[in-house]
């Protein structure tokens, strides 16, 4: 796993690792934007290593002129020929060409050291443009900037305003329209505005540099820490964000890299070390609850015991299905099969039973009987139980699931109408002493918690929820996350939109109640259920990009997802002797 660290952390650490333990902050500035510098080089790298220099295109929003307009005066000719001549000469002049856009704080100052150190590599046309106001710098960007001008460059100011189009062209001097013209010939444009500590929306010149950034199409940008506009810590699109095709990002990742819609908005992420010193960043967030982001698990499965046998493998009892939904309780079984299950029970409403049964071949489906004593003495013999997928949401089956929630003294997975059946009834999760974990999208945990949609914060949202009820919850979604109770997160960076189709989910849930069920996998005087279910999670999604890549993701099926699971599986199970 690689650890994540919000805003008001990395803040903390870094004030820290300059005040207490003497780091210079110029030496961490100029390490940022050395690794900044190295990414943008990279893009510039001829065609055969994957990147094709763009040529720009003249803006007809420059030359367009109303029908009942006077004609072109002979300077306003020539100025147009000036600019006609901005963009055609780049297909005479091969040299690159770098927008560096700074903001007034040390992100900006990060961008005007990597201005400075592009410019003194040579090779390229760099420019680098200043944003706000410049009462508002700090004084190390200050310190960059003479570096800068000390090497022959100049930061210069930007202050295009596309906030009103309507009066875009009549207020534009020519200048402004010198500066867009060549932007638009850009090969590559570096985000360094804003950094971690944004909050409000962005607004004005910030905004119109912004959408410069977005306009491109085609140029790369590399973003410095985190895309200007999105949230470091929820990856909430503040009004407007940078597409960034590289975020070099710094000492450890941030939360709003990999979750919310800030996760498409980041391109590559790349976390690079800076200079903060490591035995300060492990004395700071030892003592803190986990958060990381998985891209691959943590550790391989253990190799089973040569001498088990089915029972020692978990007993599962799956709950699901209803008139309807016959395909969800299939598909949590035959998941829960393949990642290991020993045996798994699945049990039916009876007027399903015939069409789930022809159905399973290794799981044993049997039609709930109508007697609560004899579901609860079945589940009892399990080894851990998986409701919700498929049940309906009858008032005698929301009854069947909250007894049993209070009932059972064995790991329970709630998935769909298992969670729907707690609303308004919250109290018996509260009451469980046996690990639960619950696994909605976010429309079932809305009506859960009674949230508003879209989730703000999705990963505080499921974080704040384990604590508070004391299970571990999978929110689903891009950037899946699992909360643990004591507050320990993670944030899945694996699968991909292929999975979004009906019954994904149903294959997940049967995965994470199938590890939890497995004796050989539990953590002897140690809960690690939130262990299992965000390795399950990790395993899902790279299930799904197996798919993608062999059968695209548009074509692929949940069923796809559960015949991918045995390669996966084996890759990440240890060796034998």
């Amino acid at each position: 796993m690689l650890p994540l660290a919000t805003a008001a952390q990395m803040k903390e650490l870094d004030r820290r690792a300059i005040e207490e333990r003497g780091a210079s902050s110029l030496e961490l500035m100029e390490n940022a934007a050395q690794a900044v510098a190295q990414a943008v080089w990279e893009l510039l790298q001829p065609e055969e290593d994957g990147f094709s220099p763009v040529l720009g295109s003249f803006s007809s929003m420059i030359v367009m002129r109303k029908k009942d307009a006077p004609p072109p005066t002979d300077e306003e000719e020539r100025q147009v020929a000036e600019l006609r001549e901005i963009v055609e000469s780049k297909n005479t002049d091969p040299t690159p060409r770098i927008a560096v856009f700074c903001g007034p704080g040390n992100n900006g100052g990060d961008g005007v050291a990597c201005a400075r150190l592009l410019m003194e590599r040579g090779g390229c046309q760099v420019r680098a443009f200043f944003v706000g106001d410049r009462a508002k710098m700090t004084p190390d960007e200050r310190a960059m900037a003479d570096k800068l001008t000390a090497a022959g460059g100049r930061l210069e100011d930007f202050s295009v305003d596309m906030t009103d189009r309507s009066t875009l062209e009549a207020t534009m001097d020519y200048e402004q329209q010198k500066l867009l013209t060549w932007l638009s010939t850009c090969d590559v444009m570096v985000d360094a505005l804003f950094g971690v500590g944004l909050a409000r929306p962005v607004a004005g010149v910030f905004r119109t540099a912004v959408l410069q950034m977005q306009s491109r199409l085609g140029c790369p940008v590399v973003a410095c820490d985190i895309p200007s506009g999105v949230d470091a810590d929820t990856g909430e699109i503040l009004g407007e964000a940078v597409q960034a095709k590289i975020t070099v990002t710094f000492t450890r990742g941030k939360p709003g890299l990999y979750s919310g819609a800030g996760a498409s908005r980041a391109g590559e992420v790349r976390v690079v070390d800076i200079g903060i010193p490591h035995d300060l960043e492990y004395q700071m967030f030892r003592a803190l609850p986990r958060l990381e982001v998985m891209r691959q698990p943590d550790s391989q499965l253990p190799l089973r015991p040569r001498n088990a046998h089915k029972g020692d493998f978990g007993k599962l009892l799956i709950l699901a299905g209803s008139e309807g939904y016959t395909g969800a309780p299939v598909l949590a079984a035959r998941a829960a099969l393949r990642t290991g299950a020993g045996l798994v029970y699945l049990g039916v409403p009876r007027d399903v039973y015939p069409i789930v049964a022809v159905k399973c071949d290794e799981a044993m489906p049997f039609p709930l009987p109508e007697d609560y004593n004899a579901v609860l003495e079945k589940a009892r013999g399990c080894d851990a139980a998986l409701i919700g997928p498929g049940l309906g949401r009858a008032p005698e089956t929301e009854e069947l699931v909250l007894s049993l929630l209070a009932d059972l003294e064995i790991p329970v997975v709630l998935d769909a109408d298992g969670i729907n059946a707690l609303a308004g009834h919250i109290d018996v999760l509260d009451r469980r002493s046996a690990p639960t974990v619950l696994t909605p999208h976010e429309g079932e945990f809305s009506r859960l918690t009674g949230c508003a949609l879209p989730i703000a914060g999705r990963l505080s949202a499921a974080r704040d929820f384990a604590r508070e009820h004391s299970c571990v919850l999978v929110l689903k979604g891009q950037g899946t996350a699992t909360a643990a109770s004591d507050g320990s997160a993670c944030i899945n960076a694996t699968g991909g939109p292929g999975m979004a189709k009906g019954g994904s989910g149903d294959v997940l849930a049967g995965m994470i109640a199938a590890l939890l069920g497995q004796k050989h996998l539990r953590r002897e005087g140690a809960d690690n259920t939130w262990e299992l279910a965000a390795a399950a999670v990790c395993f899902h999604g790279m299930a799904g990009d197996l798919c993608a890549r062999k059968l695209g993701e548009y074509a692929m099926l949940p069923t796809d997802l559960i015949e991918a699971l045995p390669e996966i599986l084996r890759e990440w199970t240890e060796d034998g002797p």
